[in-house]
């Protein structure tokens, strides 16, 4: 199988690509190189360039006519720069994804997997919610990811296309050969702000510690990012039979089937490290939520995937990674 990966030099789209390729796929890659690094697009026939450019993407697609199906991860993903840029967020992750999705449409390639985030879930109870639960995202980047989800709906109705979204709860850690992982230097998650201030010797902020969870912070459902990519592979190798004429479009959610606090995941890191990290309290940021875990029975269902790592798998292989990028 020969597959697309918007975003595919960033973190998630490059440990897909790798999880691909050792699944005996081919890659081929397009990112404009805005986050992404150039090196994790090394031998994958990355391709430079915004999604929404009409030649690019035909420069693409005529090297490259043979693409089965397509891995869409690329996005603005900052949920508080969403709320200071909705328009640029609009902008970056729908209008831009439309014209994308009309020139594959056009090229004849149906099966997309689209890369979404359980942050449309409501997420005021920091309970677990399965596919059903009710959408109500909280910010724009979060809307950004529901208008999308109904644009493929509508498109796989009407016959344009098939589609499966996978809902990403919380990525964390990074290939554990440490091929790829988070390009941020600086990341704005929870666990990336913990190492940076472990790093600098500053005090990690919990935002918020009056929501309605067991100890009082926000509650996240952390998924190691190899066993996010493997259930991407999982998806591509079993598309045909997930998405059926009867059903041309699926929404499934990729998490542990488990909540962490921030507090749990701070104490997650000390059991790691050995060491004690300095924390401060704040307010809640515009946009956050209490949060909530997947219900992932259905990825089990109809992938035969359920998540394999731990937290503290994801916190190891994040402070490792950290080092190696200080190289790159």
């Amino acid at each position: 199988m020969k597959v697309l990966i918007t975003g595919g030099a960033g973190y998630i789209g490059s440990t897909i690509g790798t999880a691909c390729i050792e699944a005996g796929h081919e890659v081929v890659l397009l990112d404009d190189l805005s986050t992404g690094l150039r090196t994790f697009g090394a031998d994958r026939n990355l391709f430079e360039g915004d999604i929404a450019d009409p030649d690019v993407l035909g420069r693409l697609l005529e090297r490259h006519p043979d693409i089965d199906a397509v891995v869409h991860c690329a996005a603005r993903t900052v949920v508080p720069e969403s709320v200071s840029d909705p328009l640029g967020y609009y902008h970056a992750n729908v209008g831009k994804t439309i014209v994308l999705l009309q020139q594959l449409c056009d090229a004849g390639i149906d099966r997309v997997v689209f890369s979404s985030s359980a942050a449309v879930y409501a997420g005021e109870g920091g309970g677990g919610v399965d596919e059903t639960a009710a959408v109500a995202p909280g910010s724009p980047y979060a809307t950004t990811k529901a208008m999308v989800e109904q644009i493929l709906s509508d498109a796989a109705e009407a016959g344009d296309l098939r589609a499966i979204a996978l809902r990403y709860f919380n990525p964390i850690g990074a290939d554990p050969r440490l091929r790829t992982g988070l390009q941020n230097p600086v990341p704005s998650h929870a666990l990336g702000k913990i190492l940076t201030a472990h790093a600098n010797g500053t005090a990690f902020t919990i935002t918020g510690t009056d929501w309605p969870t067991r100890d009082g912070s926000g509650l996240r459902d952390y998924i190691h990012v190899w066993d996010l990519a493997l259930a991407h592979v999982a998806a591509l190798e079993r598309f045909d039979d997930v998405v059926t004429e009867a059903k041309p479009y699926r929404v499934i959610n990729l998490g542990t089937g488990d909540g962490v606090t921030v507090r749990e995941l701070v104490a997650s890191f000390e059991r790691v490290t050995g060491s004690v990290l300095s924390v401060e309290e704040s307010p809640r940021r515009p946009g956050d939520q209490a949060g909530a875990f997947a219900v992932v029975d259905l990825a089990d269902q109809i992938l035969d995937w359920r998540a394999q790592r731990s937290v503290d798998d994801g916190v190891r292989d994040a402070l490792a990674w950290a080092i190696k990028l200080r190289s790159l």
